[in-house]
C-alpha cells in the first residue's frame, strides 16, 4: 500500500486503536533494497521536506580563456591581432595609408607566399616593400627556411611598424628598416650601407637572378602606377636592382592596374596604354595564383570595403575592387636598347594620346615634319622588324611595331633634342 494512501486513511478514519510495530522479515528488506533495472526513482525523504533538486551535470564549454583557442594580447605585437580588431588597430584615415591595402588573412598570406617564393628557390634574399602590419612577412618567415635567407622589409608607416620590429628578434634573418619603398633614397641608403654587398651580379644573359628578388603591395593610387612604371623603365638600362641582373619581382595589385599592364592589341583590349607597352618591352608577367582565390575581396585583405557610396574616387580605385598577385621576370632579349628609355618614353607618350587613330595619321603629333617618317617605316629595302603597317591604329601597334616607330625616329636627323617627360621624377632623381 503506497505512502500516501496511509496518510489519506489514518486522516480519515474515527476508530482509535493502538497499533504495535510488526516485525519485517529480512527477505523484504533485501528485496525493497534492491536496485531495479532502468531508470531509478528519485528518492523522497519524508522527515527532511522537500526532496532535493538533481542538478544536471555540467557540459565543458571552451572559453576565449580555453587553451585551445588563442587570446589576443594587445602587448604581444609579434603576433597579428584577430580580423575583428584590425580596423580598429589600423585605420585606414589617415592620409599617409588610406591609399594602402594589406593581406589580413594567414592562409592568404601563406598560398601568395608560396607562389611568390615556390619549391625549389634556395637562399634568397627577399626585399618587401609596403608590407603594412606583416602578415605577407610573416608568411614568408614560415616558408621552408632554405628558401629565403635574409628578409630586407621597407615600411614608413609608425602604425605598421610596431607590427613588424618584434619580427626582428623573433627571427634573426629579418632586418626592418623604416624608410618609404617609393624613395629612390631608400635604395641609395641599402646600397651605401652594404646592406645587399653580399649579392653577387648575374650577366643578364645567364638567366634569371637565382638570390634577390623584389616583393611589393602597390598601394592604390596613382602613386603606385607611378612606381611600378619606374621599375619598369629601370629593366631596360639595367639599373636599381636591374644592376645585379635580371632580378625577380612579385606584386600584389588592383585587378585594374594588372588589366593594364597586360592588354594585348586585340580589339577587347581597350585598356592598352604607354604602361602596357613598357611593361611587355621589359618583362614577361603573370599571375601567380588565379586571381578567383582572392574573392571576395573582404575574406582576403584590409581595409574592408565601406559602405559609403559618395567617394569622388574611380570605381577601379575603390577599396573592395578585385586584387591579383603577380610574378614578373625581365626578359633576355631588350628591344629597348641602352640610351635609348627617353626616346621610347617621348614616342609612346605624344602618340598614345591619339590611340584610336591610325598611325599614319598620328605620327606627325611627334614633331613638325615627322609624317615622312611613316615613308621610312613603309621602305621596302628596310629589314621586316623595321618595317610596319601604318594603317594601324596606335592602340593596335605591338611591341614590335613600336621598336620599328622609335628606331625611324632615333635616325631622323631632325628629330627633338628634348624628350624629358616626368614621371614625377626629375632626370637626376632617375636611378
Amino acid at each position: 500500500m503506497s505512502l500516501p494512501f496511509l496518510f489519506r486513511r489514518g486522516i480519515s478514519s474515527t476508530l482509535t486503536r493502538s497499533y504495535r510495530p510488526k516485525k519485517i522479515p529480512e527477505e523484504l528488506v533485501v528485496q525493497a533494497t534492491k536496485p531495479k533495472r532502468g531508470r531509478p526513482k528519485k528518492i523522497v525523504n519524508v522527515d527532511e521536506g522537500e526532496p532535493p533538486k538533481v542538478r544536471a551535470p555540467k557540459r565543458t564549454v571552451l572559453s576565449a580563456s580555453s587553451p585551445s583557442t588563442p587570446v589576443y594580447n594587445p602587448g604581444n605585437k609579434l603576433e597579428l591581432p584577430p580580423a575583428s580588431e584590425w580596423r580598429r588597430i589600423f585605420p585606414s584615415s589617415p592620409a599617409a595609408v588610406k591609399d594602402r591595402i594589406s593581406i589580413r588573412n594567414p592562409e592568404t598570406a601563406a598560398l601568395i607566399a608560396d607562389s611568390f617564393v615556390p619549391a625549389g628557390s634556395e637562399g634568397k634574399v627577399i626585399i618587401e616593400a609596403y608590407p603594412g602590419p606583416g602578415a605577407l612577412t610573416r608568411a614568408l618567415m614560415q616558408l621552408p627556411k632554405e628558401r629565403i635567407r635574409k628578409i630586407i622589409v621597407l615600411e614608413a608607416n609608425e602604425m605598421y611598424l610596431d607590427y613588424l620590429k618584434p619580427l626582428e628578434k623573433a627571427d634573426s634573418r629579418v632586418q626592418v628598416l623604416s624608410m618609404a619603398g617609393f624613395s629612390w633614397d631608400t635604395y641609395h641608403h641599402l646600397d651605401t650601407q652594404g646592406v645587399l654587398d653580399d649579392i653577387e651580379p648575374i650577366p643578364w644573359s645567364d638567366g634569371v637572378h637565382p638570390r634577390l628578388q623584389f616583393i611589393s603591395h602597390l598601394p592604390m593610387s596613382v602613386l603606385g602606377e607611378q612606381l611600378i612604371a619606374q621599375f619598369f623603365r629601370c629593366i631596360p638600362e639595367q639599373i636599381w636592382l636591374f644592376k645585379y641582373g635580371r632580378v625577380p619581382m612579385s606584386y600584389i595589385m588592383h585587378d585594374w592596374v594588372w588589366e593594364r599592364l597586360s592588354a594585348g592589341t586585340g580589339p577587347r583590349d581597350v585598356n592598352r596604354c604607354k604602361l602596357s607597352v613598357m611593361t611587355q618591352v621589359a618583362a614577361h608577367c603573370e599571375e601567380s595564383i588565379d586571381g578567383s582565390a582572392l574573392l571576395p575581396y573582404d575574406d582576403h585583405f584590409h581595409p574592408p570595403v565601406s559602405n559609403a557610396t559618395n567617394s569622388i574616387k574611380p570605381d577601379n580605385r575603390r577599396k573592395g575592387t578585385p586584387m591579383v598577385a603577380i610574378n614578373v621576370t625581365p626578359l633576355k632579349r631588350q628591344l629597348i636598347e641602352k640610351g635609348m628609355l627617353d626616346k621610347w618614353d617621348y614616342c609612346l607618350r605624344r602618340l598614345f594620346v591619339l590611340k584610336s587613330t591610325a598611325l599614319k595619321s598620328a605620327i606627325g603629333h611627334l614633331a613638325p615634319g615627322a609624317s615622312v617618317l611613316t615613308q621610312q617605316l613603309m621602305d621596302q629595302s628596310l629589314p621586316e622588324s623595321q618595317r610596319m603597317d601604318t594603317k594601324k591604329q596606335i592602340r593596335r601597334m605591338s611591341v614590335e611595331d613600336w621598336a620599328a616607330v622609335v628606331g625611324a625616329f632615333d635616325r631622323w636627323p631632325f628629330a627633338p633634342e628634348d624628350l624629358l617627360i616626368s614621371d614625377s621624377f626629375s632626370r637626376d632623381e632617375r636611378l
